[in-house]
């Protein structure tokens, strides 16, 4: 079932995907009680909502993700991974493996494989926090099961 699904970044798709997720948040949060005023306020067809309408649907609202593998860029510096695997421990995921390749250029590269079962909080919230983090460089999501 799940080689018919791709994750896209949303940055990468047309504009329109996003109205059409938009105008169906209004309806089931009955902001909108018909799809016309959803769509109107959204700024897309009827024909492009019911076309798109279940075809479209966001991380959040899958159960599914109970692993993910991420990759890290830290600056080399001390404390730099102790701040990482504690930002991951407060949100409730639990650390698989970690791999740390060798400094170059003051970069330090990190792959985490995490458990996400216990995740208090949605992936997306976790990577942004860590690219917070002082000594992050980059965060990216390679994967998630």
């Amino acid at each position: 079932m799940l080689k018919d699904y791709l994750i896209v970044e949303r940055s990468a798709l047309p504009d329109y995907f996003l109205r059409v997720v938009e105008a169906r948040k209004l309806l089931e949060s009955g902001a909108c009680a018909q799809v016309g005023e959803a769509v109107q306020r959204a700024g897309i067809s009827r024909s492009t909502y019911y076309k798109y309408r279940d075809k479209i649907i966001e991380p959040a609202e899958l159960n599914i993700g109970q692993k993910a593998t991420l990759m890290l860029s830290l600056v080399h510096e001390a404390g730099s991974l102790s701040r990482v695997l504690n930002a991951i421990s407060e949100f409730g995921a639990n650390i698989l493996t970690i791999t740390q390749s060798l400094p170059i250029h003051q970069q330090a590269g990190i792959m985490l494989s995490l458990d996400l079962s216990n995740a208090k909080e949605p992936v997306e919230r976790m990577l942004d926090a860590l690219q917070k983090l002082e000594g992050v460089e980059r965060v990216r999501l390679l994967a998630v099961e």
